[in-house]
């Protein structure tokens, strides 16, 4: 059965980045199958074969940790190595995955509630885009005998291959790059949640020089938007400046790749105002973002090209790449971009 009818059967489809559906769709089967698909796609891109690493991760959501095991399995039923990378930002996953030149998938929901999840998948070096998901979509799937209940259970037992700790160099390229006095003198909340970088945050925010206070740690998964601030995150942002006599707040979403930042009076700056502000200071010419980010980029007037896409990552990177084109971002820096990706996605 192809995936794309797999998709059909189960509601579990791709959205904005990545397969994404309700937990009870999600089954070890459907996850499974969708695991085998992505891989045999990429064989035919001559970027997996067996004996190949692929890495893989996952946020703190309670199914989590059933959704990999079922990955680890497909990704051993086609004689592929499996490298658990635990439960990881998914910036912690790519920079290990990248620099190692092997495909990795992140099971996450990002900011969706806890009844629902997704996966993730990501090429050797770089983005599963669109015309990726089409040629996973086309690939033919059966399950293999006697490793699935009547409901999609997983009945067998499949081990990672290797286990491997990401987290080390990860905090390290941000001391590396910025220095460990970036942040001297400045007290920083770190909302903390259940996102799964929560404890990576307070360390690289230690590591930079500041004093990190650590707020509103909780052990049941809350869905932070970066995009779409929660009246009681706004509260509670106020709340703790005032008490704790907070510089700034800084937060992330579940899987730990969007930022979230908070003034010093506890008022949240979305993500997308976080874009045109890193956007300016880079001195960036060309910028690339969803059509639901703020306007305020084009009354900015400091980029000479602004595109404006659909939502979801796949497609801001597909324009991104088509930018180059226009000679707006030259070769030289795509490559030096590329790169330091690369290293420190």
């Amino acid at each position: 059965m192809k995936i794309d009818d797999w998709m059909i059967k189960s509601g579990v489809s791709f959205g904005t980045s990545g397969a994404r559906g309700l937990v009870t769709a999600m089954t070890d089967a459907v996850c499974f199958a969708y695991t085998v698909g992505y891989l045999k796609h990429l064989t035919e891109l001559g970027e997996f074969f067996p004996g190949c690493a692929v890495a893989i991760a996952g946020d703190l959501r309670p199914s989590t940790p059933r959704i990999m095991k079922a990955c680890v399995a497909a990704i051993l039923y086609m004689k592929g190595d499996a490298v658990m990378c635990g439960q990881v930002p998914t910036p912690a996953l790519c920079l290990y995955a990248f620099a190692q030149g092997i495909p990795s998938l992140m099971v996450t929901g990002s900011h969706i509630p806890s009844d629902r999840n997704g996966i993730k998948y990501n090429r050797a070096r770089g983005e599963f885009l669109k015309t990726d998901e089409e040629g996973m979509r086309h690939q033919d799937v059966e399950l293999p005998d006697g490793w699935f209940d009547a409901n999609g259970a997983m009945i067998v037992d499949k081990s990672p291959s290797q286990h491997v700790d990401v987290i080390p160099k990860y905090t390290e390229r941000y001391k590396d790059f910025f220095g460990s006095e970036a942040l001297s003198g400045l007290r920083l909340g770190v909302y903390q949640h259940s996102s799964v970088g929560r404890d990576v945050l307070l360390d690289i925010v230690k590591a930079l020089g500041a004093e990190a206070i650590a707020l509103g740690r909780s052990e049941s998964f809350i869905p932070v938007d970066t995009e779409a601030v929660r009246p009681e995150d706004a509260v509670l942002a106020q709340n703790w400046a005032v008490e704790h006599g907070l510089d700034a707040i800084l937060t992330m979403d579940g899987d730990s790749d969007r930022p979230l930042l908070a003034d010093e009076s506890g008022k949240w700056l979305r993500g997308d105002i976080l874009g045109i502000l890193t956007a300016r200071f880079l001195g960036a010419r060309s910028v690339t973002t969803p059509v639901s980010s703020n306007t305020a980029l084009e009354k900015a007037g400091f980029a000479q090209e602004i595109y404006r896409t659909r939502i979801g990552s796949p497609f801001v990177v597909k324009a991104m790449t088509d930018a180059v084109g226009t000679g707006i971002i030259p070769r030289w820096a795509m490559k030096r971009m590329g790169a330091f990706y690369s290293r420190a996605m």
